[in-house]
């Protein structure tokens, strides 16, 4: 339930408003911008009589979320959040691109890798440091010496990292090691891990599960979000389908449909969702052009003989001509890189 109140709302009576709601057990969250003000509320809202609210004449008048979602629904905040990560954004006009290795193999790969991206204008680096795979006998990450070396190409760089986080044990390691928390398509709906998450103050870049719908991928938000954390990114990485020429089916069509339903940023991963690396490029411009407010890309120095993905990583000096194309295509929808 969204309470939208008249412009010229005297402050104590929207005060009273407010501790009115949180007398009959909701939550109150205000929002305002420079032509509307809103008090969303979230919680047990049959208690709440609508006539008695719109008879008020500050209350311009009151809808109602018929979605689940509530804090990261776009009625709760009409604007777009921008996520601030150091003197880095994600969302806004500015476009993000995180970029790097699958995985984290030694100093010389990532620090050369870290460098090649930045050379070429990233704004982040990726790189696993531990490894959620299908098989337990595939490679599972360096761990905690993968965090210390992206650590140490962040220092050489400047780079913030985002990397995956997978347990609750490492949430404070993260917190203090890592710029952006990545969680993962295989946790996405791993609820515990989502609230400890949602009880720090970190950006947390979310990945869109498996075979997860929109609203299942909001949701999710939803779970950090009623822990205190609103710093949250989604990332569209394709969706299991009957179709097996590709990894994953990369569905742009959600792109605009999180951007209807939610303020949240949401970005792309093009590697993950085709698997190819000759389909990096062209999915890359793509999800430009229907909105994205970034993208996630896997750079590997030597692909043939990475620990793991090689299949769909390009190469630094293609990752470099990739992204002279981005920057001639981001002012046609109005963004920059």
């Amino acid at each position: 339930m969204v309470i939208v109140l008249k412009p010229k709302a005297e402050e104590r009576e929207v005060e009273k408003i407010k501790r009115k709601m949180e007398d009959l057990g909701c939550e109150t969250h205000e929002s305002q911008g420079e032509n509307y003000r809103l008090l969303g509320l979230v919680g047990d809202t049959s208690r709440i009589d609508p006539d008695l609210i719109e008879a008020n004449r500050n209350v311009e008048k009151l809808i109602i979320v018929q979605e689940p979602f509530k804090k990261a629904h776009r009625l709760f905040r009409p604007e777009d959040t921008i996520v601030q990560i150091g003197d880095r954004t994600i969302g806004g006009r500015k476009l993000a691109v995180i970029a790097g290795p699958c995985s984290v193999e030694s100093e010389e790969q990532i620090v050369g890798i870290a460098e090649e991206v930045k050379d070429a204008g990233g704004t982040f680096l990726r790189g696993g440091a531990f490894k959620p795979r299908t098989s337990p006998y595939s490679f599972q990450g360096l761990r905690e010496e993968g965090l210390e070396l992206l650590k140490l190409a962040r220092a050489k760089t400047g780079l913030p990292i985002v990397t995956e986080l997978m347990s609750p044990d490492l949430v404070e390691k993260f917190v203090e090691d890592v710029d952006v928390i990545q969680i993962g398509a295989r946790n996405m709906q791993n609820f515990d891990l989502l609230k400890e998450v949602g009880k720090t103050d970190k950006p947390i870049l979310l990945k869109r599960g498996m075979s997860a719908t929109i609203e299942e991928l909001l949701m999710a938000a939803e779970y950090i979000m009623s822990e205190g954390n609103e710093k949250i990114v989604l990332c569209e990485r394709g969706v299991r389908t009957f179709e097996k020429y590709t990894r994953n089916t990369l569905d742009l069509s959600a792109i605009p449909a999180i951007k209807k339903l939610s303020h949240l940023p949401v970005i792309v991963d093009p590697s993950h969702a085709a698997g190819l690396w000759w389909m990096v490029e062209p999915l890359a411009k793509a999800a430009i052009a229907v909105g994205a407010d970034g993208l996630m890309i896997e750079v590997h120095n030597d692909p043939d003989n990475a620990k793991c993905d090689g299949k769909q990583s390009i190469k630094p000096e293609r990752f470099k001509s990739l992204m002279s194309t981005l920057k001639k295509i981001a002012p046609i929808v109005n963004r920059e890189l």
